[in-house]
């Protein structure tokens, strides 16, 4: 073997010429973040950009596959992840991004890919990323439970998919997946989940950088990893939803 991505190659649709120049910005870079990245630089991205606000706490450890011990409290979560993550592939290269996605100035991106576990966070880059034009892959976990969209251009967005009734209690905190924790600081989460979601998500992002958006997966796809079962729901752009110029409804 002299190719490093002989066996990806033979899939019909992949575009590896695509996939390589295809710049990926990922925001969050916990347990969902480590799993995409890793899974993005095996699948032959080079241009990543992952952003995090937060440094390495001892809970990560069990979930997150680039930190070490030594990274509690002595390193941010972007950096380890770019740093252990380029360790995977000489030719990719990843950009940390310490701050919050709120503050970020330079969307220079062909895909969005979003690790985050905050619903204010998640509904300011669903807006970012719809309104450049940027295809964006939503992922989400919580405990057992993980949940999927791809946000494309002209189609229905994350805010489309949003109960009404959370817009009344964005300052409450939220799961994943949008459901209301009733302010418990630390909610569940299974590492086999978090690899099942980062694994679609990639894998998503793999058909946008390949041109075939059209294989992408339509609605909102929620996994059940206690059931071992998985369903996808139907969504339509909402009418009311801010994201859409009027033209457009």
């Amino acid at each position: 073997d002299r190719d490093r991505h002989d066996r990806q190659k033979r899939i019909d649709w992949m575009d590896m010429d695509g996939i390589m120049s295809a710049r990926v910005l990922v925001v969050g870079a916990g347990a969902l973040g480590n799993e995409v990245v890793k899974d993005l630089v095996l699948s032959g991205f080079r241009d990543i950009t992952v952003i995090d606000m937060d440094d390495i706490v001892l809970s990560n450890l069990s979930r997150c596959l680039f930190f070490r011990d030594s990274d509690v409290r002595n390193g941010m979560k972007s950096e380890i992840v770019a740093e252990r993550a380029s360790q995977l592939d000489p030719e990719v290269r990843i950009t940390p991004v310490v701050g919050k996605i709120q503050d970020l100035k330079d969307w220079d991106f062909d895909i969005v890919i979003g690790c985050l576990d905050n619903i204010l966070a998640r509904m300011h880059l669903n807006a970012s990323a719809y309104g450049l034009g940027i295809p964006y892959v939503d992922g989400a976990t919580d405990g057992m439970m993980g949940k999927l969209q791809v946000v494309l251009p002209g189609g229905p967005c994350l805010q489309c998919a949003t109960n009404r009734s959370h817009a009344k209690a964005l300052e409450r905190r939220f799961t994943c997946t949008g459901n209301a924790s009733m302010f418990v600081p630390h909610t569940a989460s299974d590492i086999t989940t978090t690899a099942v979601i980062a694994a679609m998500e990639v894998r998503e992002a793999m058909k946008i950088a390949s041109g075939r958006r059209d294989l992408c997966i339509d609605g909102v796809t929620y996994y059940d990893g206690t059931q071992g079962t998985m369903f996808t729901l139907e969504l339509d752009a909402d009418p009311e939803c801010p994201n859409h110029p009027e033209e457009e409804r």
